[in-house]
């Protein structure tokens, strides 16, 4: 081990980071930043190759950054996984989706470590970054790189640190959000807490894999739940009479018991919808039904269908059929001013709305076409906004002109609250969520 933690206090240890997606590629050159030579392995070529020609294709990594990494030798990319052999470190930051029956789906966890077992050798700090369920480390990972022969906290090290990426952030980013830090022996979080920090700027010890597996999916239910209340409390202020917003922006002006949570058309991304059904999962095992876990996903799963219900009254309101009607969705992004259209209640909507007859259309600045069922959908432009029987804002990029959509559209349906400050001049009829 002193070995090890010498290279690594050197910077001279290499680095492999398996899967280059947006955890991946970040943390790839952060590390390569810092000093040490990373390679980014993945079985995607077209990524690889996108990153040898110095191409970023992750917003929050531009190619300023990625071209002198790579210009350098400090940063490359491969297909082969004998590049882990050569490697001191692998990080494994491959995804963890969530199987058809809501069940999680490791196939890629156990495809990196069939990789990482065939080039597993003595003083190899291995980190499992992927959302998992509490144990999965433990139980499943451990004894898979045990068939080696190789012995766990004293001729190799593995640990688990779960991934805090907010695409789109400005403020935290790898580097300085606090990273928390779990190792499967005492040995082997002292060889992760050597090694990430010298990269990293604040690490965050738990005692066990175990631990640092269930401080991520307790980060993610936290927002999964206090969504699925407020998503509730729309309704609820819906049947009332009463503007949501205005109730949650009083409620949080109260100084101390109130975090500020808005209602959304539903969940996205890679994290929210998906991790605490990990959670959830893990306890059915056990004989425990997670409650909150499961109530909150059924009320964000129904949001989209929500959306749509709002739009079809709103267009019979205006004594127009949803069947054959023209609907624009304003935005198809997980979330505002990123690229990245993973689990986005847009694609539902859209399917939902082209389910009962209308003919829908979408704007979004930062995706250019989106793959729906068997069709490929492209990006209109907002100069025709006109022509739309209803626009439905389900992604409040900064970059859209509201006062335009307000001002040329016939029926918006606001799903974000993004026309607020221009609802004095619309000419529009806006309605909120």
């Amino acid at each position: 081990m002193a070995t090890l933690l010498e290279k690594i206090k050197r910077h001279d240890a290499k680095v492999a980071v398996i899967g280059i997606g947006y955890v991946g590629l970040p943390l790839c050159t952060e590390m390569a930043m810092a000093g040490f030579h990373t390679t980014g392995y993945d079985k995607h070529e077209a990524k690889v190759k996108s990153v040898l020609a110095q191409k970023s294709y992750i917003g929050d990594i531009s190619d300023d950054v990625l071209a002198p990494l790579v210009q350098s030798g400090k940063l490359t990319a491969s297909t082969d996984p004998k590049v882990l052999g050569e490697a001191d470190v692998v990080i494994i930051c491959v995804p963890t989706p969530l199987n058809k029956t809501k069940e999680p789906d490791n196939g890629f966890i156990m495809m990196a470590a069939e990789d990482l077992k065939a080039h597993l050798h003595k003083d190899m700090l291995i980190i499992l970054e992927s959302t998992t369920f509490p144990g999965f480390t433990r139980e499943i990972l451990l004894p898979k790189l045990s068939e080696s022969g190789l012995k766990v906290g004293e001729d190799y090290f593995l640990c688990f640190s779960p991934e805090r990426v907010d695409p789109g952030n400005e403020k935290w980013h790898t580097k300085n959000t606090p990273k928390v830090v779990g190792g499967t022996t005492p040995r082997c979080l002292e060889a992760i807490q050597t090694m990430y920090g010298e990269v990293l700027e604040h690490l965050v010890p738990v005692g066990s894999t175990d631990a640092a597996e269930m401080v991520k999916l307790l980060e993610n239910t936290f927002r999964a739940v206090n969504i699925g209340l407020v998503n509730e409390v729309a309704i609820m202020c819906h049947k009332l009479g009463l503007n949501t917003w205005e109730i949650i922006d009083a409620a949080a002006t109260k100084p101390f018991g109130f975090m500020r949570f808005y209602p959304g058309p539903g969940l996205g991304g890679h994290c929210i919808p998906v991790d605490p059904l990990y959670l959830s999962w893990k306890l059915k095992t056990l004989k425990y039904e997670a409650r909150f876990i499961e109530l909150a996903d059924d009320i964000n799963t129904h949001m989209p269908h929500l959306v749509v219900e709002k739009t079809q009254d709103a267009l019979n309101d205006q004594r127009k059929a949803m069947n054959g009607a023209k609907v624009l969705i304003l935005g198809i992004a997980y979330k505002k001013d990123i690229d990245d259209v993973r689990e986005s209640p847009a694609l539902d909507i859209i399917e939902l709305l082209q389910g009962k007859g209308a003919e829908v259309s979408y704007h979004d600045p930062y995706a250019a076409s989106v793959r729906i069922g068997e069709h490929t959908l492209k990006s209109v432009p907002l100069d025709g906004i006109d022509k739309y029987d209803c626009v439905v804002v389900v992604t409040d990029h900064s970059n859209i002109d509201y006062k335009v959509v307000a001002a040329k559209a016939k029926l918006v349906l606001d799903t974000r609250n993004a026309l607020k400050h221009v609802r004095a001049d619309a000419r529009a009829k806006i309605l909120s969520l």
